[in-house]
């Protein structure tokens, strides 16, 4: 497994990486030496919203009852609305936003391509769970970036409508048990992929001495994303 980092002799930032709506303790660790410079960070944040609306444009189309339509259509404006407001954010510091987002279009693609599945429902299903940890993660990362990170905080923070594709994938396997099993095992394929999309957005040259603090980080995403599997019925 990836490892993670921290321990730091002077005084230091810290961050507190917990899944919206836990209450329970959450690990602190320090991002300040490994977390990107600001302007790849926000390049990467806005590019994955446009991707998570991209993907689930793709699902709209795929989907014919209307009520799932409607469903996929909410979260799929919720993450237009926060992609429009980190490249707001971009904008707002003289920055160009699509200059910032080019250097992950292609690596992120490539990630997203991974997660389209052989059926709708396998790549609704990675949605909701590499867009979860992915959001998690960015979140903690934002700790790091003092003000501008508390404005893609809040961002991340808005409400991603994401509740409604968990009723349809437990919907899906009420309705046919093999289901169950299938979207589990798709499950497990995902997280791999998706903590190396979190490895990559950190400092390489830090990762090379500090990988091994890694390691708190990952064990609260998988954390997080066992308690996504068992709001829906499936096994992590």
């Amino acid at each position: 497994m990836v490892e993670w980092f921290w321990k730091r002799k002077a005084p230091r930032r810290t961050l507190m990486l917990r899944s919206r709506g836990d209450q329970g303790d959450a690990t602190r660790v320090d991002f300040a030496e490994l977390a990107p410079e600001l302007n790849r960070f926000l390049g990467q944040a806005a590019y994955l919203q446009l991707g998570y609306f991209e993907t689930l444009t793709r699902l709209i189309r795929a989907t014919p009852e209307l009520s799932e339509k409607e469903a996929l259509s909410r979260a799929a404006g919720a993450a237009l609305s926060k992609h429009r407001a980190i490249v707001e954010l971009i904008a707002s510091r003289g920055e160009d936003p699509t200059q910032l987002m080019l250097p992950f279009r292609e690596h992120l693609d490539a990630f997203r391509r991974k997660t389209i599945g052989a059926r709708p429902r396998e790549t609704l299903l990675a949605v909701y769970i590499t867009a979860g940890m992915l959001d998690d993660f960015y979140l903690a990362l934002a700790a790091s970036y003092g003000e501008t990170g508390r404005r893609v905080a809040d961002i991340l923070r808005e409400d991603d409508d994401r509740h409604e594709i968990v009723a349809i994938i437990q919907l899906t396997i009420e309705s046919d048990e093999e289901w169950r099993s299938l979207l589990s095992m798709w499950a497990r394929r995902l997280v791999g992929d998706t903590l190396l999309v979190c490895r990559a957005a950190l400092r390489p040259e830090r990762l090379a001495v500090d990988e091994e603090r890694v390691e708190p980080v990952y064990t609260e995403l998988m954390g997080a994303h066992a308690r996504r599997m068992d709001a829906m019925g499936l096994a992590s």
